[in-house]
């Protein structure tokens, strides 16, 4: 017996209804066997591909791995992770560059909307000549230090074996260390979903408006060996390549979000002017790769998956070949439906 995902959630919330109005006790049980009996697990909703997806009463564990500062669409991903109620956020990493300035960044971020109860753990700090464009918000930052981000992730994982999806939106340094620190609880992760790679499309559209071809990717590019690691770690990788990614946030959804007025969406108002700002010659309108990456925790409907094998080359490039998958990849998401599940999420209430 099989349930599909709307069929499972109607089945629990008819059950706990019964149960709570203490009728038709047998009834009940009876329907709870039956949800039982289909794999799933009380308080999540299994999708095609037999992952199990947080319902709002029973969040699904999560860490956040970021590069935020430099582009927006980090932010963006924060905001849209917090105002989840499918996930509980475990802690917050932060990955590539000056980790420390970066872990201050999410620390005011975090004290604005009063999240700070959520763990801020600073990764491995790396070389960097990008710019950090959002550094002045990061300075007001309390300053403090921060837990080792990949000891972090790694408490994480023993405490939670099987448990804990790791959300990648910034290059792979922390994971590649954490798999050579410790690869038998790397693999006790039950999955990674990441922004990252170029699989059959690049970066914008060429002068005639057709998909330029793939090239290497930011987050893949900054360290190729990680991606590898990843790949070979023999944890489910879910990735959000260019090609599904290029999601742009055009005028009118982003003045909604900015006027709204709450404390979330003021931090955004705050760091997307500083981006602005500092992206010299960038246009006004952010391309919010990052979100796409938490949107497939919550809805993975909005950016299905096919099973790839891809081969990561020295130069960055994600390129697919031949033989047994070993990434899930969205090569296409439904971009309306994500915009429409953003601003839900970001003007609305719903959060934990």
């Amino acid at each position: 017996m099989s349930w599909g995902g709307g069929s499972a959630v109607a089945v629990r919330v008819l059950c706990m209804r019964i149960l709570r109005l203490g009728l038709a006790v047998s009834v009940a049980a009876i329907l709870c066997a039956a949800f039982s009996s289909a794999g799933a697990q009380p308080g999540v909703v299994q999708d095609s591909g037999g992952v199990f997806h947080g319902l709002a009463d029973h969040p699904q564990l999560a860490i956040l791995d970021t590069d935020i500062g430099d582009d927006i669409d980090d932010a963006f991903a924060l905001a849209l992770a917090l105002q989840s109620p499918e996930l509980k956020i475990l802690g917050i990493t932060t990955a590539f560059g000056d980790t420390e300035l970066r872990a201050r960044l999410v620390d005011r971020y975090l004290h604005a909307i009063g999240r700070d109860q959520i763990p801020v753990a600073a990764g491995v700090p790396t070389p960097h000549s990008n710019v950090f464009t959002q550094a002045a918000y990061a300075r007001q930052g309390p300053e403090r230090h921060h837990a080792d981000g990949v000891l972090f992730l790694l408490e994480q994982i023993r405490e939670h074996p099987g448990q804990i999806t790791l959300i990648a939106i910034g290059p792979l340094n922390n994971i590649e260390a954490a798999i050579k620190r410790d690869p038998a609880t790397f693999r006790q992760l039950k999955r990674v979903v990441m922004m990252g790679g170029s699989v059959y499309r690049g970066y914008g559209t060429d002068a005639n408006g057709k998909p330029r071809p793939p090239e290497p990717e930011w987050n893949i590019d900054r360290d190729p060996a990680g991606a590898r690691a990843l790949l070979a770690s023999g944890v489910p990788v879910f990735m959000m390549p260019l090609d599904s990614t290029q999601i742009h946030l055009d005028t009118k959804e982003r003045e909604e979000i900015f006027a709204h007025g709450s404390p979330l969406t003021d931090q955004l108002t705050l760091l997307y002017h500083q981006w602005k700002a500092g992206s010299d010659g960038h246009p006004d309108t952010p391309t919010l790769f990052d979100p796409v990456a938490v949107t497939y925790e919550i809805r993975p409907d909005l950016c299905p998956a096919t099973p790839l094998r891809l081969e990561v080359e020295d130069n960055g490039l994600t390129r697919p070949v031949e033989g047994a998958p070993n990434a899930q990849v969205c090569l296409k998401s439904d971009e309306q439906g994500f915009l429409d599940l953003l601003l839900e999420r970001l003007t609305g209430d719903a959060k934990r």
